[in-house]
Formats: structure tokens, C-alpha cells, sequence
């Protein structure tokens, strides 16, 4: 029988809701108690889950607790991660790893001392769509990827986030920091770690309007550039021109397209689970369309309108996997493939868009990773229900 680890939650915003959604899907954890530094917010969760709201201090001690799941908001990432390592306990984190680079590496240095296991968000690649494109990347069906664009480009998250405030910080805000990570993780797993980057950045507005709950209406200040426009060279030699925004109304671009030397793919949403993978091969001839939506982290789970007006409203989506194959590695003493490696180099990665986009300057990283593992049908189907 699958063990269950028990889960401790701090941070019961937004996101927290599709945490709890996961545990239908995945069958080693449950989350028992919840904790949240807003005390009404920690109970308002507990009363609708049916869990028991505690202070942080007291989650953090509980040693019916195994694994901290940090939902809070991105600079208070860093501190929750650490306090909870140093209490001993494994951590899984929202993205991204932290907001300063220095800071991730301290995590992953007190982990390794710890030897506790530290995993991050996204797991969206651990989904059909970027594992289809992996599984045909590694078969060489396009032969060497030499060139690619990713784009994320949406009007902002104020318009479906009922407290969009801290995406708009000077520090820890922005689309690089917010959408950053589901491009970057998508593109690492599927090309490898990345060597350098260029950048440029600018913003639209100084004011943005809440559009939803209780505040909406509400004018807050953009203290931070929201469009970022880089080119990021990989180790294996492909250069990437990637856009993150939070200025275009709409666009009709792929979210992420590769070149290679036998012909071009199109990737699916690297923000969602399932979506085809398309490939063309031939000049003017049809893209040949390869379905993810039988494949078991591919399957349509969502049929009504998402609250998150960036996403599909009928959509696959296992947010979750992650903290599941983490688990499954605890136990079965494996690497997990949303690692602590994985994360810092992705933080490297932002961090050097955003010091490029300021100084005008090549930014080369400091990290390196492995790239992930493929995903197998036996290894999914030891942790889904």
C-alpha cells in the first residue's frame, strides 16, 4: 500500500486551492493542517477543507508534519523554505525557488547539509504536452534544435488576481519573475541547461486597476518593468528568443516553437499540462499533429472555466505531480526531477535577465543542471490514483 505523507500548507492564497484539488489525483499526501501569517485566511481554509489552521511557528514544529507544501507569496518564499529545513522538514515550493539568487543558494546549501529533500514548482513540463515534445526531441525526429521563440504575453495578472499587488514590486515582481519560470523549466527540460543571456526591458504603464474581488477597481503602482524581450544561448548551442510580458492585449504567436535541422515543432503551453505537439518536416507540407489527451498527465480534468483568465477553461491540469513524484522519491531514495538543481538554475536564469536587462551587458550563469529524466507511464502510475 502507498504511504501517505502528511503535508503542513503556509500560504493559503490563490494557488492554495489547487493543492487540495491534487489529492484526488495523486495518492501519497494529504495535507493536515494549514498555517497563513493572515490568521482569517488560515481558518477561512481549514473550514472549507475540513483541516485544522495553526500558527507557522506551531506547523513548523509539528512532527506529525512531514513536508512544509510554501504557497506564499514570492519573497516570503526564501524564508518559509528556510525556516522549514531548519526545522527539519522537507519543502516544496510555489515558483520560483526565491527572489534573490544568493538566497536560493543558501536553500540548497542547508538542504544538501540537512539532507532533506527541497522541490519547486513548476511541474507543468512533468505533463503530456513538453513530455511528448521531449520523448520526439530525443528521438531526434527534427534532428539538432539550432534556433526557437517562447512568448508569454497577457495584459497582467491584476486583471485575475484579487491581490496582484507584490506582481508589481520592484523586487520580486514582473512577468519574468511570475511567467519566467514555466517557459524557462519547459525549455531546460526539453534543451538542457542554459550558458548566457542578452536582455532588454521596458513597461507600458505606471498604474494598473484591480479587476476582480473585493478590491477591484483599485489603482495600484507598477514599480517594476513589465516587458522583457531576451535571447538565451543553451549549452547545447541553441539560442532561444524568448518574450514575457505583461502589456499585449492579445497575440496569435505559438508559446514556444523550435527549429531544427530536419524540420520545426510547435510546444504546446508550457503554463498547462496537456495540448498537442506539432511537426512539420517538409516545406509546405501539413503539421503532423501528435494528441497528448490520452496520456495519463495529458487526459482533460478540467471543464469549467478556469479562475486564472491566462488559462483554458477546459484544460489538463495536474499541478501537484510534483510534490507526488518528490514524495515517491523520499521514499524510494531517488532524485526528483523538480529538484532543488533545476530551481536555483532557473533562478540563475532570471536573475540574469533581469542584471542583463539593467547593465546592458551578456549575462553568463553562474549553475548548471541535469536535465530532467523522461517522465515514464511506470513512474506516473506509482503516484496517481
Amino acid at each position: 500500500m502507498q504511504k501517505i505523507a502528511n503535508i503542513g500548507l503556509i500560504g493559503c492564497g490563490h494557488i492554495a486551492e489547487t493543492y487540495f484539488r491534487a489529492q484526488k489525483y495523486f495518492n501519497n499526501f494529504k495535507i493536515i493542517k494549514c498555517a497563513d501569517i493572515n490568521k482569517k485566511a488560515a481558518e477561512n481554509c481549514a473550514k472549507i477543507y475540513k483541516i485544522e489552521a495553526v500558527s507557522v511557528n506551531d506547523i513548523l514544529k509539528d512532527k506529525e508534519i512531514e513536508i512544509i507544501l510554501n504557497l506564499t507569496i514570492p519573497t516570503a518564499h526564501y524564508l518559509i523554505a528556510k525556516k522549514s529545513l531548519l526545522n527539519g522538514k522537507h519543502v516544496y515550493s510555489e515558483k520560483p525557488l526565491a527572489v534573490d539568487f544568493k538566497d536560493g543558494l543558501e536553500l540548497i546549501k542547508i538542504s544538501q547539509r540537512k539532507k532533506l529533500f527541497i522541490g519547486n514548482a513548476p511541474d507543468t513540463f512533468l505533463g503530456g504536452g513538453n513530455q511528448k515534445a521531449r520523448q520526439l526531441l530525443d528521438k531526434k525526429v527534427i534532428g539538432k534544435i539550432k534556433f526557437g521563440t517562447a512568448i508569454f504575453a497577457f495584459p497582467g495578472i491584476q486583471s485575475y488576481h484579487p491581490n496582484p499587488e507584490p506582481w508589481f514590486k520592484k523586487k520580486g515582481g514582473g512577468p519574468v519573475i511570475d511567467m519566467g519560470p514555466y517557459y524557462l523549466t519547459a525549455l531546460v527540460n526539453l534543451l538542457g541547461p542554459a550558458s548566457y543571456v542578452t536582455s532588454t526591458c521596458n513597461y507600458n504603464t505606471k498604474k494598473r486597476i484591480i479587476g476582480i474581488g473585493p478590491k477591484k477597481g483599485k489603482k495600484i503602482k507598477v514599480e517594476c518593468p513589465t516587458t522583457y524581450f531576451s535571447t538565451v544561448r543553451f549549452q547545447n548551442g541553441t539560442i532561444i528568443r524568448l518574450t514575457l510580458s505583461f502589456d499585449v492585449i492579445s497575440h496569435l504567436r505559438n508559446h514556444i516553437e523550435l527549429y531544427g535541422e530536419k524540420g520545426s515543432m510547435i510546444v504546446p503551453d508550457p503554463n498547462m499540462f496537456g495540448g498537442s505537439v506539432l511537426l512539420s518536416t517538409k516545406l509546405g507540407s501539413k503539421w503532423k499533429n501528435y494528441k497528448t489527451n490520452k496520456m495519463v498527465l495529458g487526459k482533460i480534468n478540467i471543464r469549467t472555466q478556469s479562475s486564472r483568465a491566462n488559462e483554458s477553461p477546459t484544460n489538463a491540469n495536474y499541478r501537484g505531480v510534483g510534490l507526488a513524484e518528490m514524495i515517491y522519491s523520499i521514499q524510494n531514495k531517488k532524485k526528483h526531477r523538480c529538484n532543488g538543481n533545476l530551481s536555483l538554475h532557473i533562478l540563475n536564469i532570471i536573475e540574469g535577465i533581469h542584471k542583463s536587462a539593467r547593465t546592458k551587458k551578456k549575462f553568463h550563469f553562474k549553475t548548471t543542471c541535469e536535465k530532467p529524466k523522461f517522465f515514464t507511464n511506470k513512474e506516473i502510475n506509482s503516484i496517481i490514483k
